[in-house]
Parts: C-alpha cells; structure tokens; sequence
C-alpha cells in the first residue's frame, strides 16, 4: 500500500532500479550503472520476478495521489506501460520471446555492443560478465523450454532463423565469433591488454562462444520440432501486441484500410519523381540509374560510416537553435556499423542518463558489403539521428527535472517513437532537405515501404483479403509469401532488406505498423495546433514541449497534444 509520502515518480524511479537489478541487461541498455558484471535470468524464475515487481509498482501507482500534472501524466504512462507489459507476461509472451531481431538471443549479444571499453576495469568487467553467457542462455533455454510445455512456441520461420544469427555468433563456419572478435580488440591506451587478463578474457569468450553454439543446437533439435509452421498470430494475439507497440486500442480494419490509401497516394509521387529522374522510368528504373550514379555511391563500410556521420553532425548543427532546441549535451551522436550477424538495417540507441555513454546510429550491414547508395541512406540518418531518435530519446533523457526514470530511460513506445522519426523524415522535407530527386526518390520509397508495413503486417497475421482495385491478387487472402512479393514488386527497396523486413513483421506482430499509425498522430495534432493558435503557432516550440513530455502510448499522448 503506498504511503502519502510515496509519489508517483518516486514510485517509477523505484520500478526502473528494481527492474535493473532483476534484467541486468536492459539496465545496461538503459545506462543504468551497477550491474554491468551481471547477466539476465530468462527462466521461469526470473520472469517471475520481474512481474511480481511490475505488479507491486502497478499497485503502489494507482494508489497514488498524484501532486501535480506532471505527475498525473506520469501515472498515466506508467500503467499503461506497465499493464500491458503484465497482459503480455500473462500470454506466456515472455517465455516464448524468439524473434529474429528483438529477444533475449540478441540482447544477450548486443550488450556488449553498450560497454566501455576504455579502461583495465572496463575489460574486467566484460571478462566477468562474458563469463555469466553460459549461464543466461542456459537460463533462456529453460524459459523457451517452459513456454513451449504450455503451448506458447515462437514460429518454426522464427526458430530457424535465429538458429542462424546463432551460428554466426558463435564463430560456426567463420575464423572468429561474435565474442572472439570482441576481445581481440582489447587494448588500454593504445596498449594491447595480456597477463591474466587477456587469459581470462580469450576463456570467457570461448566460453559464450560455445554457448551460442549449444544455442543454435537446441533451437534446431528441441524447439524447432515443437514450433507451428503457421505464421500468422491471429487477431486476439495479434490485438494484444499491437496495444504495446501502440498504446492505443486501435480498429484493425480501419487502419489497414488506411494504409491502402496511404501507400496508393504515396506510390503516385513516387512515380512522378521516377520520371523527373529519367523520363519515363519507373521506380524501379529510376532506382537502377541512382544506383549506378557514381555521384551516390560511397564505397567501404568505413567510407560509409564517416558519411553518415557527416551528415548527421551537419544535421545537428544547422537544425540547432533554427527549427530545435538541442542542448550541449544532445550535440553528441555516434554514427557506427553493427558488429555482423543481426538483421539489416539500421537502429539507435541512446545516451545512459550521465549522458557519460552517448546517443548511437548503427548501420547494420551484410559483411561482405562495400558499396552503399546514398540517396537510399539519407532518410535513415534523419530518421535514426536528429531530426528523429536522437533529438527525441535524448531529449527525454536530459529532462531530468520534470521526467522520472521510468519516462526518461524504460518507456519507449513504438508507435510514439517511430512514428515521430516518420513525422522528422517528412518535416525535413518540409524544411528543404530533400531537394536533389535522388534523395526524394529515397524518402518517398522509405515512406512508402513503412505504408506498405501497414498492409502487409495486418494481412499477414489476420489473413485478410486483399481488396479489388489495388492491382495486387485482389480477393486472395495475405500469405508471407504474398507479403515477399508484394513488398519486392510494389517498393524499390534492396531486396535482402525486404527478405529480412517480411521475417520481421512475422516474428514482431503489430511493429511494423507503428510507424505510419504514429506519424498520421503526429501530423494530425500538428495541424490541430496549428488551427487552434492561428498565426500564434509556433512550429519549434510545438516541438519543444512535445518532446519535452517524454515517451508514452498514442491514446496518452493525443491527448496531452491536444493541450498545446
């Protein structure tokens, strides 16, 4: 029972250190310092706790009274949140989290993506917790095999390819793992690190190795057989995922239905610029000559990193003070390639509440890429960096003062946060940054793809039917297979991106639609504003107070916009 003395952020802040100790690895991810050496426990056990911890914050927040609005906004986002999370747990969700690009199999691994490495201490921390591998995996292996006892088993689709991401982790068929490759790297002022160190290091990494590999095993030869080939979650699951991903009680059918028009009004300009590129060309023509103009090519993955950050320094400088507020500390942003073996695309994670660990856009790539268009990739750095990720999670990050831990550093909502980095890529069209056809070419493409997500994720995993007028199997029903094609032959997307983009959706139900759902919020609550203040609107303070407001579910934050 919480006391008068309990106030809802103070109960949120609580939530966060507590959910650290218990999920030492997305307290890493979060920046939270004091269980870096630690490992995760993905057993029944460990997810228990979490959500014993969940339901005492639930408790304690909804006997709050809360002191002021601040507060009132917060207790709204952290039951919300929080409930959903609890639903999910309840599905057995947790126990049977197996996807190829966002599950215990890749936090596991990209933890260490998040570690200093700077120091002898560093090192001895990445020794101690690399050592802990075995353990947590031998711990998922028993929460997957849990999930699977009660009937909750990921797709085989999903198991198979994980299996290989695996695989590829663990060293199978290559020199060196994932984790080999890591400590090979380890130096202290230019010094590479040995003594009992490097021993101790080169025996963790073998160690995590070799679980990963016993991973891949168990995944093909216990779970894989246990796993339903059907894709498709249906709509009662497929309704419960997209409330997460949302934070809206969103009408299915309503927004599919939305994203044909949207995708079809979309695909018109997209044939328009075509053309202005090469007369007569179609998309896809038009893609081929950009692709072969020497003026777009960057070629290394080295080449390409210093790119984009270029750009995205450029980007930080002249939107500041301009179109944004970006405090000293947010002018901070990493741009680097992914180590191999995740899936393709790029992703941001953000600064640790210090600000000590900064924001960071990574590309991830196939390995044995080295030429990269850059009217493809320009988008993206907006997206991932500033105007998008970047300027909002880091935002969130340095409101210190009014924010709570929970709002600062846990809550990221998909709909809120991809739908802003969708709402940035149009505005900086707005603001002049896609004037070359080229990189329009690879906006517009961009925007239509995550038009297409609407459609495709929704068809999928209801199976619905494909209406009359569209040009694409009218009447047949949404098949992965017709998802493939139709994102390989409707966009002008590189189509190991599109093969990697259909597991996805498949394996991460009511994701993919966030973007668009969250950026027609976006723009609408702008235009809102914008009819309500007349020739008082101010576009760069809407984003200011937007921002500052911190990260929360769609229906929360409709209606907190609608108060600007």
């Amino acid at each position: 029972m919480a006391t008068d003395q309990q106030g809802v952020h103070e109960i949120s802040d609580r939530f966060v250190d507590e959910l650290a100790a218990l999920d030492p690895i997305s307290g890493t991810f979060l920046g939270l310092p004091g269980h870096d050496e630690d490992m995760t426990d993905y057993s029944p056990e460990g997810h228990r706790a979490r959500a014993e911890a969940a339901r005492r914050a639930v408790a304690a927040a909804r006997e709050a009274v809360p002191a002021d609005d601040a507060e009132r906004v917060a207790q709204a986002v952290l039951l919300e949140r929080v409930g959903v999370d609890l639903e999910l747990h309840e599905a057995d969700a947790d126990l049977s989290a197996l996807n190829v690009i966002a599950s215990p199999v890749q936090d596991v691994r990209q933890v260490f993506d998040m570690m200093p490495t700077a120091t002898e201490q560093d090192w001895r921390t990445i020794a101690t917790r690399l050592a802990k591998v075995g353990e947590s995996v031998r711990s998922l292996r028993a929460g997957l095999t849990e999930g699977a006892r009660r009937g909750a088993v990921s797709a085989a689709r999903q198991i198979a390819k994980v299996a290989a991401q695996c695989d590829t982790w663990s060293g199978r068929g290559a020199p060196k793992s994932f984790f080999a490759e890591l400590v090979a790297g380890a130096e202290v002022g230019g010094a590479q690190v040995n003594g009992a160190l490097r021993r101790e290091l080169d025996a963790a990494a073998e160690s995590a190795a070799g679980a990963y590999a016993e991973l891949a095993d168990f995944l093909r030869d216990e779970l894989l057989p246990r796993a339903p080939e059907r894709d498709a979650v249906g709509e009662q699951r497929y309704r419960l995922w997209s409330r997460y991903f949302t934070g809206a009680q969103l009408d299915l059918r309503e927004a599919y239905e939305w994203g044909w028009q949207e995708f079809t009004a979309i695909e018109a300009e997209l044939r328009e610029v075509a053309r202005r590129i090469e007369p007569g060309a179609s998309p896809a023509e038009a893609a081929a000559a950009l692709d072969a103009d020497p003026r777009y090519l960057v070629r290394g993955q080295r080449e390409f990193e210093a790119w984009m950050q270029g750009r995205s320094d450029e980007a930080l400088r002249e939107l500041r003070d301009t179109h944004f507020e970006i405090p000293d500390r947010l002018m901070a942003l990493e741009c680097r390639i992914a180590p191999p073996g995740g899936g393709v695309g790029a992703y941001y994670t953000g600064p640790s509440d210090d600000f000590s660990r900064p924001g960071r856009m990574w590309w991830s790539v196939p390995a044995d890429r080295v030429d990269f268009p850059t009217w493809r990739e320009l988008t993206v750095v907006y997206h991932e960096g500033v105007p998008g990720h970047h300027l909002q999670i880091a935002t969130g990050v340095h409101e210190s003062g009014r924010l709570n831990k929970f709002q600062r550093l846990m809550c990221f909502v998909s709909g809120h946060g991809e739908g802003w980095a969708l709402y940035a890529e149009r505005l900086m069209r707005e603001l002049g940054y896609f004037g070359d056809d080229g990189d329009l070419l690879g906006m517009l493409n961009d925007q239509l793809f995550r038009a297409g997500r609407v459609i495709v994720d929704i068809g999928m995993h209801l199976e619905l039917e494909i209406p009359k007028g569209t040009g694409f199997h009218e009447g047949q029903r949404w098949t992965p297979e017709l998802g493939l094609e139709f994102m390989l032959t409707r966009t002008i997307a590189d189509p190991a991106h599109v093969r990697d983009e259909i597991d996805r959706y498949l394996g991460w139900p009511g994701q993919a639609p966030s973007y668009k759902l969250g950026e027609r919020l976006w723009l609408a609550a702008r235009e809102d504003a914008r009819r309500r203040h007349g020739a008082a609107f101010d576009l760069k303070e809407f984003h200011a107070q937007a921002l500052r407001m911190g990260a929360m579910g769609l229906d929360t934050l409709r209606e907190q916009l609608a108060l600007l």
